[in-house]
């Protein structure tokens, strides 16, 4: 599952570049990570992905680079939370699977488990409940009383030690909301209590039947929906009006919380659903301080605060229990007791239209990327980079002309009736109304710099008469 906003770990995560698709741990992004993590298990075929229709691009990219290819990527056209999100994954596993009743492992691509052998101990454990028709659900042991967790109450049942005691599976007697420190501390120190990690394991065809008794209006939304799917290169796209019209429910409160096959498995792999910033730096790691740092970044007096950066120096004195994080365009400065309000500031940005709450300056393009590096009154610069063998739409603009500077690489560029090819320190104007296009027929990277001027320069002034990625 790779839906969600990730609003909680802003600047970095913006709602068009979410946290799943960043490298906020190691070198991979969190998606590819979860990915990486499936290596090693028995009998795990490639990935279904289930994303929003807007990270379609995001999701092959990284699969690309990762040098996999997914079973297949299905698109929501809206969010509907994690229920039907679920149910689509089931209906496609049924289609695809050779005994049309394949196991799923329901994972979240945002999370963070440290220990990978573990992990794996847990599924195979789960394999057996999963197989006779248990839902199962892993919990997480906890090391404190969290505050920003639900939680799921195990139960041993008389007459089930034998089957407990062989796979580690035990009773769910209920899940319960986030509860405040003093039930927390409560839960902790009863041993009964698991934080809800939101990963599943269980048949294909058992949640389907258990949706249907217990939300059907759910299942049917979601089997018209993919009745009328339509593939589209790597993407299985949704039948729009149909799924639009799906209630919004998460896959606890619809299934997991009323059926009476639900069971947990106690997963001990150092976990974490890094859904803030005091998260993350919590499984960094610390100097003697206290203090964790990435990038360039310089320390005086600083003691249990967490600083990234990404592309300038900070330097801090005399400080404190703080986060301070920069990104392209900009940086968040706030006391580790407060990052649960960070999303305040995001409504904030999103009620006044701010484009920082969307996308970073650097944005990218299922072709490469562009990085708007300055702007002024009727211009804009941009730094263009344009993978090998990719192309851009065959377009053109009502209001902007275009001036294209090569910097590295080899262009082959459409502008009119002509076909140019350009090298290094060559150029080509763009008037305005000409239908133009930008290719890259070489083995390696094509940069450019794209000067445009005009008295509009919204990246909405496209008209696109061809193109290889399926935009309108």
């Amino acid at each position: 599952m790779s839906g969600g906003s990730g609003s909680r770990l802003w600047p970095q995560s913006r709602s068009l570049y979410p946290k799943q698709f960043l490298p906020l741990v190691n070198e991979q992004t969190m998606l590819q990570n979860t990915v990486s993590r499936l290596d090693g298990l028995n009998s795990v075929t490639a990935p279904l992905v289930i994303a929003n229709e807007e990270y379609r691009f995001l999701v092959a990219e990284q699969f690309r680079q990762l040098g996999r290819q997914a079973l297949a990527i299905i698109l929501e056209p809206v969010g509907r939370n994690t229920a039907p999100a679920v149910a689509l994954a089931a209906l496609k596993a049924k289609a695809l699977s050779e005994d049309n009743d394949p196991l799923l492992l329901v994972l979240a691509a945002d999370h963070v488990i440290k220990d990978v052998a573990a992990f794996h101990q847990a599924v195979e454990a789960a394999l057996p409940a999963a197989s006779d028709g248990k839902l199962v659900t892993f919990g997480i042991v906890p090391t404190h009383p969290e505050t920003g967790y639900g939680y799921i109450k195990a139960l041993n049942h008389k007459g089930h030690e034998e089957h407990e005691e062989k796979t580690s599976v035990l009773f769910v007697q209920e899940f319960v909301e986030k509860p405040d420190l003093e039930t927390a501390q409560g839960y902790l120190a009863s041993g009964d209590y698991y934080w809800n990690s939101g990963m599943f394991l269980f048949k294909a065809s058992r949640y389907l039947q258990e949706l249907n008794k217990l939300r059907p209006d759910i299942l049917e939304v979601c089997e018209k929906a993919i009745a009328i799917e339509n593939t589209d290169l790597d993407f299985v796209r949704l039948d729009e009006a149909a799924f639009t019209a799906c209630p919004d429910e998460s896959i606890d409160y619809a299934v997991m919380e009323k059926t009476t096959d639900a069971v947990v498995v106690p997963l001990d792999a150092g976990w974490s659903d890094v859904g803030s910033w005091t998260s993350l730096a919590d499984i960094c790691e610390k100097d003697e301080s206290g203090n964790s740092v990435q990038g360039d970044v310089l320390l005086q007096d600083t003691r249990n605060t967490y600083v990234r950066s990404e592309q300038k120096l900070i330097a801090t004195v005399g400080v404190d229990d703080l986060v301070i994080t920069e990104s392209d365009d900009a940086i968040l400065v706030a006391h580790k007791d407060r990052v649960q309000d960070v999303k305040k500031i995001v409504d904030r940005l999103k009620a006044q239209n701010r484009t920082e709450v969307k996308l970073h300056r650097k944005v990218y393009r299922p072709w490469g990327a562009y990085d708007s590096i300055d702007f002024g009154e009727r211009f804009q610069v941009k730094r263009i980079t344009v993978k090998s063998g990719a192309k851009l739409s065959l377009q053109m603009h009502y209001h902007r002309a275009e001036h294209w500077i090569v910097v590295k690489g080899t262009a082959l560029i459409t502008n009119g009736d002509q076909e140019i090819l350009l090298t290094e320190n060559q150029s080509t104007y763009i008037p305005i109304g000409v239908v133009h296009r930008l290719e890259n027929p070489g083995k390696f990277d094509l940069e450019l710099i794209e000067v445009q001027s005009g008295g509009y320069l919204g990246e909405d002034d496209i008209v696109r008469f061809e193109d290889t990625y399926g935009r309108a």
